[in-house]
């Protein structure tokens, strides 16, 4: 069932959305050759304390750590751990936080120093793809009007997006109805309308949209071995403009 949010739960959200995107703008100036992924996991996790909230991820289902961190190949859920970063890595981070009773979601990804093409070119397009299914968020559209936006902006990049991992709603729980395939055709899923809150988080891969998971459970890699973007906003449905959570307005 989808639940609609008032506009004072919406207020909430949005101040956990801007303590996700403040975690979020301090590991990514964090990243540099030689860091540590469990270094960057302590420090989002004492960032989120400090700021008067919980990590969202952590105990999940299970999952050991404060934020996914995920390098090349590696799409979602990835573990830090004791992995150094290297130069010219794809890192995606994504993070989530619980505050006054509601969760905050983003994710984004980044590179360690200078990136190749293909690498800019990923990111870019993928950053693109999730403001493309952000323009369908309007009262009266449907959900799959976001999932064909995405898949027609990647594909046309030659790029190809994630079938098995898609976006979802938010509020009380971290994953809420309805669910957001990054794929797909107009006209299809729930009709849009104010209250809703939904992550959108194109997965976007450089070569094939298969994946395999990792022995640990949690690590989604490309079948192929070529690298993964991501990137993901919470956006919530008005009667007019998008609004992207955690950012200062509409979108």
């Amino acid at each position: 069932m989808i639940q609609l949010k008032s506009a004072e739960e919406i207020r909430i959200m949005d101040k956990a959305n801007a303590i996700v995107h403040k975690v979020l703008d301090a590991l990514e100036a964090a990243v540099a050759p030689g860091v540590v992924l469990g270094d960057l996991d302590r420090m989002a996790h004492s960032l989120t304390l400090s700021a008067g909230a919980k990590p969202a991820f952590k105990g999940y289902h299970g999952y050991p750590a404060s934020v996914c961190i995920s390098v090349n190949d590696e799409v979602v859920h990835g573990i830090p751990g004791s992995r150094a970063l290297k130069q010219g890595d794809l890192v995606s981070l994504d993070f989530g936080v619980v505050y006054e009773g509601f969760y905050g979601d983003a994710a984004k990804t980044c590179v360690v120093g200078p990136a190749d093409e293909k690498a800019r070119l990923l990111l870019d397009v993928t950053r693109e793809s999730l403001m493309k299914g952000i323009q369908q968020v309007r009262p009266g559209n449907r959900v799959s009007d976001i999932s064909h936006a995405v898949q027609e902006w990647v594909e046309s990049h030659g790029f190809s997006v994630v079938r098995d991992y898609v976006g979802h709603g938010i509020g009380r729980a971290l994953h809420e109805d309805p669910q957001i395939p990054n794929f797909g055709e107009r006209g299809h899923g729930p009709r849009l309308q104010p209250g809703m809150v939904l992550a959108i988080e194109p997965m976007v891969n450089e070569g094939g949209f298969e994946v395999t998971v990792d022995d640990d459970g949690w690590t989604v890699r490309t079948k192929d071995g070529l690298r993964s973007a991501h990137f993901e906003y919470s956006v919530a449905v008005t009667s007019s403009e998008p609004v992207i959570l955690g950012v200062g307005g509409a979108a």
